[in-house]
């Protein structure tokens, strides 16, 4: 248990610099590693990738409450569009848990090794969405919110890679889109994590101390060290060179999702 216990809150030291350093979120690292504990671990192969994505979004409520007060205080949270997409974001986060739970761990691999591609291929062209319109009307920013929550659910990310595209080409400034996207992120983890928590009860063979699909030691494991490490991660942006780590991160996310391609057949 203790070495278990380490492992995970290694886990969560490396996301935390990571996700401090580059500006991405702590899921990406998160979910992959967990993955890799699981198997270690002989964890079921059918619920390896349930546990990883319900034990990413629980972890992110912590490092989300984090980032959000950070940013509320440097007044870059955009609260009105923060009401106005989290009905969508609550919807869409917790329906994407429960089709999470219906999906084979195969699937759920295939999903996420797409999405690491898709982000790692962002990092490497650094391309950003041009300010297009403006913040859609009620329905519309529910829609986006269902869509960005039911994505961030399957994946088990916070959602900026997603949100801050989306607030960008809607004319928010960067700053204000960063800091609205951390407050996002709360209300992506709380739903998915509990949807992950429901639709987990009664599942057959979970480990010991799974509460649904969230395995609490790794839980605590990721958060004992995230939330210390990712200040340092963000301090070492001003003295190493962040454009350069991201590229060779992105050939790092190349190579994780490869492997777990593979490891899906």
């Amino acid at each position: 248990m203790l070495t278990s216990f380490l492992l995970y809150a290694a886990v969560g030291a490396i996301a935390g610099i990571l996700a401090g350093l580059l500006g991405i979120g702590g899921g990406l690292v998160i979910v992959p590693m967990l993955v890799f504990s699981f198997t270690l671990q002989q964890i079921p192969a059918e619920l390896v990738m349930h546990l990883a994505l319900g034990t990413s979004l629980a972890s992110i409520i912590f490092t989300s409450i984090s980032s959000l007060s950070a940013h509320h205080k440097h007044k870059a949270v955009r609260w009105d569009v923060f009401k106005g997409i989290t009905p969508g974001i609550i919807v869409g986060t917790f329906s994407g848990s429960w089709v999470a739970s219906l999906l084979p761990t195969q699937v759920l691999k295939g999903i996420f090794v797409i999405f690491l591609y898709y982000v790692a291929t962002q990092m490497i062209l650094g391309k950003k969405p041009a300010a297009a319109r403006e913040i859609p009307g009620t329905v519309g920013i529910f829609g986006a919110g269902g869509v960005i929550g039911c994505f961030s659910s399957l994946v088990g990310i916070g959602g900026g890679t997603l949100s801050v595209p989306f607030l960008t080409w809607c004319n928010i400034s960067i700053r204000h889109a960063i800091g609205t996207s951390s407050a996002i992120g709360l209300p992506i983890a709380l739903a998915g994590g509990f949807g992950y928590v429901l639709n987990g009860l009664g599942t057959e063979n979970l480990p010991d101390f799974a509460l649904g699909y969230v395995h609490l030691p790794a839980l605590l494991g990721i958060i004992s060290l995230s939330v210390l490490t990712a200040p340092l991660g963000a301090k070492l942006t001003h003295s190493l060179p962040v454009d350069k780590l991201k590229r060779i991160f992105a050939i790092l996310l190349y190579v994780v999702a490869t492997r777990m391609l593979i490891s899906a057949f």
